[in-house]
C-alpha cells in the first residue's frame, strides 16, 4: 500500500487505480483524448463517473516526432482546463503532464496536486526544486532522448537493467531535492522499440525493488497497433490485454484513454487474485 501526500490530501493506493488522459492539444496521437474548453468538462465527468482516481491534464503532444511548444502556449491550454475541472469537481486528484517547472507551479496553484514529467527533470533544471517546494507527488518517467528524436533507433544492452539503474540514481537525486513522494513510469514507447516495450512488461516485477508506486502507460500505443496491424482507433482491445498483463506483473496505476475498460480489467484482476 502507498499513501501519497497531494497538497495535504492523502491519495491511498491499496489496489490498482486508473489515471485518465485529457489532452488540451490539437495534435495528440489519439484523437479521442483531445479536448477543448467546451469538451474538457464533459470528458472529465465521464472519466470520474467511470472510476478514474486521477485526471492527467496535458497541453503538449509528446508523440514521437512532435514539435515542442512554448511554456506560454502550454499554460494557455492547461490552466483553464484545470480550473474548470476543480470548480465543477472539487477534490479531484489532477496531475499536470509537463516538463516545464513554471507550468507545474501554476497548474498546482490552479488545482493540480501531482506533477507528471516525462523528462524526469532533464529538460527544465528547475523542475525538481519546484516540485519539492510545491509538496506534491512527482511522476518520474524514463525517456531516452526527447520526443523529437527518441524513436530514432534506440539501443540498449538490457533495457530493464538500464531503466532500473536510471531510476535508482534519479530517485536519489529526487529525494535529495526534497521531493517526498515519487511514482515511477518506465516510459513504454519513449525511446524504446516494440521489443523493448514487451521486455519491460515481462520484467515489471524488477521495479518493485524501488519501493515506489509503478505507473504504466501503454494505452493505444504503437506497440499495440503495429503488432496487430491496426490503427490506434482500433487498439482498445489490445490496450486491455496489455493493461491486464501490467496488473499481473505489479502495476499500481494504469494511465489510459479509456477508463471504463481499464476499471473492468482491475475489477477482474482483483477477483482473480483474491
Amino acid at each position: 500500500m502507498f499513501t501519497l501526500n497531494c497538497k495535504g490530501r492523502s491519495l491511498v493506493i491499496d489496489t490498482p487505480i486508473v489515471m485518465g488522459i485529457i489532452n488540451a492539444t490539437p495534435d495528440s496521437f489519439y484523437t479521442g483524448s483531445r479536448v477543448t474548453g467546451e469538451t474538457a468538462l464533459e470528458k472529465a465527468e465521464q472519466m470520474l463517473q467511470e472510476g478514474a482516481t486521477i485526471l492527467d491534464i496535458g497541453g503538449q503532444s509528446t508523440r514521437p516526432g512532435s514539435e515542442k511548444i512554448s511554456m506560454e502556449e502550454e499554460l494557455k491550454r492547461v490552466i483553464p482546463v484545470i480550473e474548470t475541472i476543480q470548480q465543477h469537481f472539487p477534490g479531484t486528484f489532477i496531475s499536470i503532464d509537463t516538463y516545464y517547472a513554471k507550468v507545474a507551479a501554476e497548474a498546482v496553484a490552479a488545482g493540480a496536486s501531482i506533477v507528471n514529467d516525462i523528462s524526469a527533470g532533464s529538460i527544465d533544471e528547475k523542475m525538481l526544486s519546484t516540485v519539492a517546494s510545491l509538496r506534491v507527488p512527482y511522476i518520474c518517467m524514463h525517456m531516452k532522448g526527447d520526443p523529437q528524436n527518441m524513436q530514432k533507433a534506440p539501443v540498449y544492452e538490457n533495457v530493464t537493467k538500464e531503466v532500473l539503474d536510471f531510476f535508482i540514481h534519479r530517485i536519489e537525486e529526487i529525494t535529495q531535492a526534497g521531493i517526498v513522494d515519487t511514482i515511477v513510469d518506465p516510459g513504454l514507447g519513449f525511446g524504446k522499440t516494440i521489443h523493448h516495450n514487451f521486455q519491460l512488461l515481462r520484467e515489471l516485477q524488477a521495479f518493485h525493488m524501488l519501493g515506489k508506486p509503478l505507473l504504466i502507460g501503454v494505452s493505444r500505443k504503437s506497440t499495440i497497433y503495429k503488432t496487430l496491424g491496426i490503427t490506434e482507433e482500433q487498439a482498445l482491445n489490445g490496450t486491455t490485454v496489455l493493461n491486464t498483463i501490467s496488473l499481473l506483473n505489479g502495476a499500481n496505476i494504469l494511465r489510459v484513454h479509456d477508463v471504463k475498460e481499464a476499471m473492468e480489467a482491475i475489477t477482474l484482476f482483483e477477483a482473480y487474485t483474491k
